[in-house]
């Protein structure tokens, strides 16, 4: 698993327990199953686009693309 898939299930699972919601919650919330929630915030690499901008929606966060640092 690479550092940018675990820095956004820990931003996920974070986000998730700071609202005081299950995974379950998140899941009746987001329109998906709890296993995808449990996927997400694990790392799972194949994680569809549609849901976890689903789930991202339900948790308040916004996705911001921008450019990577070039290794020098």
């Amino acid at each position: 698993m690479d550092k940018d898939s675990v820095r956004l299930a820990r931003l996920i699972r974070d986000r998730r327990r700071a609202l005081g919601l299950t995974q379950d919650a998140l899941a009746d919330l987001a329109g998906c199953s709890q296993r995808f929630v449990r996927a997400l915030e694990s790392g799972k690499p194949g994680v569809r686009l549609d849901k976890f901008l689903d789930v991202t929606r339900v948790l308040g966060l916004a996705i911001e693309l921008v450019p990577r640092k070039s290794a020098a």
